[in-house]
């Protein structure tokens, strides 16, 4: 038997739909409301959204319960999951809860090591890295057997999603390295932050060469850098982010109070050229702090606001943060 979850981004991928995502990081908190609020903020223009896992090391609200929190504000979940704080026992409960919960989404990441956030003396796990988890997610699902080998009565029937940094060196090996996150059961992939759109193409290439085209979606990153400060962020503390000199030059060349609305219009053009560019299914948007402009980037690219809310759950109606400055989705 398997447990029927509701697909908004699913159906979307397989109707060949050009989809967007984004990211919600849960509270530092017990604060249903800051879900949500930036729910509000994305609901119907977005066909999923993250809720990030403890982001960056640092302690937040759970994703699973930030996961329901964004279902009853009416949106669809992705649950992320890393391998930084839970054994294969803890992994395998929280997928089968995720099922049981009908979030019909999971993202499976190795994770940023505890050093680099707000614990530092916390004790890492790191059971499995993000590709064995993606591979125990599939088993679960496909096969309704346990890394044990005993079987379970009710699989789940999530998407299964993976991240990916094809700016990270060595370039001409990050489409072996999907390559083998597909092989274990990726249906999708997030990437990091993507300025430099010939770098990308060229990697995409490398995919279709690869034959992981027509196997896994690949959802391309994007997000407005709204500040010089965020600029040098980007290019000297978030490992593999590459921001091409001439970017670089076209953000220092207006004046300070003109740079928030540089970056939105350059990230308006890059959404614009990567929804022109074959073998991508769509963005990932990524506006920490700025949940509220996602909409007005996504109008101004050209993406209407059609994604209607999915079905309830429970009897309550059925949001997003991005990435993190701070981490976990550097190609794990």
């Amino acid at each position: 038997m398997t447990v029927e979850a509701p697909g908004r981004l699913r159906h979307a991928l397989q109707a060949g739909r050009f989809v967007v995502t984004a990211e919600l990081g849960p509270p530092r908190g017990a604060d249903a409301g800051a879900v949500e609020r930036k729910a509000a903020q994305l609901r119907g223009w977005v066909d999923a959204v993250n809720l990030t896992d403890n982001q960056g090391a640092n302690v937040r609200m759970a994703s699973i319960g930030a996961c329901v929190l964004a279902q009853r504000a009416g949106l669809e979940p992705v649950m992320q999951l890393t391998c930084r704080d839970r054994n294969r026992i803890a992994l395998q409960s929280d997928l089968l809860a995720a099922g049981a919960l009908e979030i019909p989404n999971v993202l499976l990441l190795t994770g940023d090591h505890p050093h680099l956030g707000d614990h530092p003396e916390a004790k890492p796990v790191f059971d499995l890295d993000g590709v064995q988890a993606t591979w125990l997610a599939r088993t679960l699902r496909d096969d309704g057997v346990l890394m044990s080998g005993q079987d379970i009565a009710v699989r789940p029937s999530w998407l299964i999603g993976s991240v990916e940094n094809p700016f990270a060196p060595p370039i001409s090996l990050r489409g072996r390295r999907l390559a083998k996150k597909v092989a274990a059961g990726a249906d999708f992939v997030q990437t990091q932050y993507v300025f430099d759109v010939r770098v990308f193409r060229r990697w995409l290439g490398d995919l279709a060469d690869l034959g992981i085209l027509e196997r896994c979606a690949v959802i391309a990153g994007v997000g407005p850098i709204r500040s010089l400060q965020m600029l040098e962020i980007l290019r000297s503390r978030v490992p593999g982010v590459a921001v091409p000199e001439d970017v670089v030059r076209r953000l220092r060349g207006v004046p300070a109070d003109r740079v928030a609305e540089e970056g939105v219009r350059l990230c308006v053009e890059t959404v614009q050229e990567l929804r022109a560019t074959a073998g991508v299914a769509g963005v990932h948007l990524m506006a920490f702090g700025f949940e509220h402009g996602i909409p007005e980037i996504l109008e101004r690219a050209g993406i209407s606001p059609h994604r209607s809310a999915p079905a309830a759950v429970g009897g309550t109606p059925l949001a997003t943060s991005v990435v993190s400055l701070e981490g976990d989705r550097h190609a794990r």
